[in-house]
């Protein structure tokens, strides 16, 4: 079992540990890789885009040529999280800022993000989490965190702060407001493998 983390802008490094310790406790044998061409797309059972800018994310997915082939894949039923940045270019919609920068959507989740919901960096925050499916609170680090504003369709929302979606799931398509791989538990990326 291989799977994926794009690694053209952002939180790679970390996703990356994370999701290999997550393999470990569930799927002994398998390994995290970084994806950063096609080849590398086609070779993974699944999929991180991580957080970063999205802007910058969308253009370097669309220059390295693995845009289309993660929209194809995904459509194919290859899992795919996205996280903070990449929850952002998981939408179908994204508000006034999405439409301003230009930013390209992947366009695989029916919902719709503010990309700058919860304030700029200075404004990051750490906070418990209920989600459904997932026994305990979970620690969310929110860094110039979007939220997802609207959710329909087969899309259904997974948890919330505040009556803000923060995360949601469509079929085998998970999105994160927040930054699952700094909080020091694997339980999310264990989730996320085991769709």
């Amino acid at each position: 079992m291989k799977s994926g983390v794009v690694a053209v802008q952002g939180d790679v490094s970390e996703h990356v540990s994370t999701l290999q310790a997550a393999i470990d406790r569930c799927r002994p044998g398998g390994h995290a890789v970084t994806v950063r061409s096609i080849k590398d797309i086609e070779s993974v059972e699944s999929l991180i885009i991580p957080g970063g800018e999205s802007t910058t994310i969308s253009k370097l997915l669309v220059r390295f040529g693995i845009f289309d082939a993660i929209v194809r894949r995904a459509e194919e039923g290859m899992p795919v999280m996205g996280t903070c940045a990449g929850c952002i270019l998981m939408a179908k919609k994204g508000d006034e800022q999405v439409g301003r920068t230009h930013t390209k959507l992947l366009g695989l989740m029916d919902m719709k993000v503010d990309r700058n919901f919860f304030g700029r960096q200075r404004e990051s925050f750490e906070s418990h989490l209920s989600i459904d499916g997932i026994s305990g609170d979970f620690s969310g680090i929110f860094i110039r965190a979007p939220a997802i504003t609207e959710v329909w369709g087969d899309c259904r929302s997974l948890s919330r702060l505040d009556d803000k979606i923060v995360m949601a799931r469509q079929g085998s398509m998970m999105a994160l407001a927040f930054h699952p791989e700094l909080s020091g538990s694997t339980v999310l990326h264990e989730a996320f493998l085991s769709l």
